[in-house]
Formats: structure tokens, C-alpha cells, sequence
């Protein structure tokens, strides 16, 4: 299963992730981690992104792209991933659409997290204020203020990609305001069809090797209970008075000698005996 979450800041979208991390056994792929791993490996790709990042600049995306083809090609995520912080482009978009179908890959489903801003802003400042209360330490970019900034640039860069998915079909939505246990459901919920899709559909009639389906064996089996309720109904209609001719004659003991013998070779027999005794009879008349 692959996925894309969409969404402003504190829309929810790491709570969320880790959820189906769990739920589904796959990885959560964050574009921040990844391209720390990458630079830490000291692979050719993460290379590029550190001197770009020494320089200060931001990293292209062709170079997040490379690091992103690197991931997916592990192990770990040949089961599937969620995609946390990319593509946070339309053309960043496109060029993973691009990637994934040169290896034979496709998305299951984007999922945004619809929320009010508005609303975000106020819960930002009523957690600023509880953990000042509290004494603890709060992060730089965790205040109103930051928070704003990032929603302007959400808007700027990021918000195009809902049109850009529902054109594509892919899109799908999710009430972000909601509960978070809610919205684990209604997120199970819009997964539900692309998880079936996975199964192979039955071919009607036989199965292979020439077994009948479930429906032809209640078809059959509704046939035999006719019959024997044909023959219930049969005997029931019979008079009291005990079997007919041909059931008592049939029910009759056979001899020893006759049982041991075919019954044509019996028939032949008895003919030729008894035209032998009356040719017999006709020569003792006429002498």
C-alpha cells in the first residue's frame, strides 16, 4: 500500500502516519530524514545534498526525487509506504508520478486532511500557553506566529497538489477537525475499497479441477431432498394392506439352482426338454 497525506501544519499528519505504519507493516517516509540517512550513508546522491545544504540552499528536486528512488527500492518498503513531507509540489507530483511507473508502482490513494486554519491557530495557542504554565521549554517554530508563516506557505505551495490529485482520481478526504481516533476510522474506511481491489475475483461455474461451486452443490443438494420427499410422499399414498405383485415377487426366495443359472440359459433349456418329451409321445402312437 502507497500512500500520500496531505494537509497544513498541525493538520495531524504524523499521528496519523504512524497509525497506518502500524495498522498496514509499512514505512513512514519522511523527505527530512531521508535526506539526513542519505547524507549520512555517504551515498553518491546524499553527497549532493550535503554540499547543497552547506551552501544553504535548498535541495532540487531532482535530488529528493534520487534519494526517494533510493528508499523505496529497500526492503523495508517493498511492502508498502506513507509518504510524510513530499511532494510538497505539483511538479515534485509529477515527477514521482514519473518515477513510480518506471518500476511497475502505482499510489493507492492520497488523503487529505481537511481542517480550519483558524482553529489550528487558536489550539497552537492554547498549547503555547499550557506549556508555558507548566514551565516547559516550547519550540521555536511551535507559536502562532511561525505556525502562521507555514500555513501562507502551504497555501502557496502545497495546496495546488489537491487539485492536482483530484484530476487525477487519486484524491480522497478526510475530516481532519474530527477526534484523532475518528479519523484513523474514516481513514480505514476510504481504504477499505483499495485493499479488496488486491483480491483476485473467482471464476464462476467449476473451479480448477472440476469442482463444482458452492452453488451448484446447493442447486444438488436442493434436487436430492425433492426426491426424497417424492418418495416419503410415495409410500405414504400406498394402501394398508402391504406391497403389490411385483415388489412381493421380487422380494421372493430363489431357488439354489435357479439362482446359479442365467435366466435365458434357463428359458433355452426348459423349450428343447419339453420338445424333446413330445416328439416322443407322437412315435409311441403311431407304433
Amino acid at each position: 500500500m502507497r500512500l500520500i497525506l496531505l494537509g497544513p501544519p498541525g493538520a495531524g499528519k504524523g499521528t496519523q502516519a504512524q497509525r497506518l505504519v502500524t495498522k498496514h507493516g509499512i514505512v513512514q517516509l519522511s523527505t527530512g530524514d531521508m535526506l539526513r540517512a542519505a547524507v549520512a550513508a555517504g551515498t553518491p546522491v546524499g553527497l549532493r545534498a550535503k554540499a547543497i545544504m552547506e551552501r544553504g540552499e535548498l535541495v532540487p528536486d531532482e535530488v529528493v526525487v534520487a534519494i526517494i528512488a533510493e528508499r523505496i527500492g529497500q526492503a523495508d518498503a517493498k511492502r508498502g509506504f506513507v509518504l510524510d513531507g513530499f511532494p510538497r509540489t505539483v511538479p515534485q507530483a509529477e515527477a514521482l508520478d514519473r518515477l513510480l511507473e518506471e518500476r511497475g508502482l502505482k499510489l493507492d490513494a492520497v488523503i487529505e486532511l481537511k481542517v480550519d486554519e483558524g482553529i489550528l491557530l487558536k489550539r497552537i495557542e492554547t498549547r503555547v500557553a499550557e506549556m508555558t504554565a507548566r514551565g516547559e521549554k516550547v519550540r521555536a517554530d511551535d507559536n502562532p506566529e511561525a505556525l502562521k508563516k507555514r500555513l501562507d506557505a502551504y497555501r502557496a505551495q502545497t495546496a495546488p497538489l489537491v487539485d492536482y490529485y483530484a484530476g487525477t482520481g487519486q484524491l480522497k478526504t478526510v475530516d481532519g477537525m474530527a477526534p484523532i481516533d475518528a479519523v484513523t476510522v474514516a481513514i480505514d474506511a476510504l481504504l477499505k475499497p483499495a485493499r479488496s481491489g488486491r483480491a483476485r475475483a473467482k471464476p464462476a461455474g467449476r473451479r480448477a479441477g472440476g469442482a463444482r461451486t458452492a452453488k451448484a452443490k446447493t442447486a444438488r443438494g436442493r434436487a436430492a431432498r425433492r426426491g426424497v420427499k417424492k418418495s416419503r410422499a410415495k409410500a405414504a399414498a400406498r394402501p394398508a394392506g402391504g406391497r403389490g405383485r411385483k415388489q412381493r415377487a421380487k422380494s421372493a426366495p430363489v431357488s439354489r439352482k435357479k439362482a446359479g443359472r442365467p435366466a435365458a440359459k434357463r428359458g433355452r433349456a426348459g423349450t428343447r426338454s419339453g420338445a424333446r418329451k413330445t416328439r416322443a409321445k407322437r412315435l409311441t402312437r403311431a407304433r
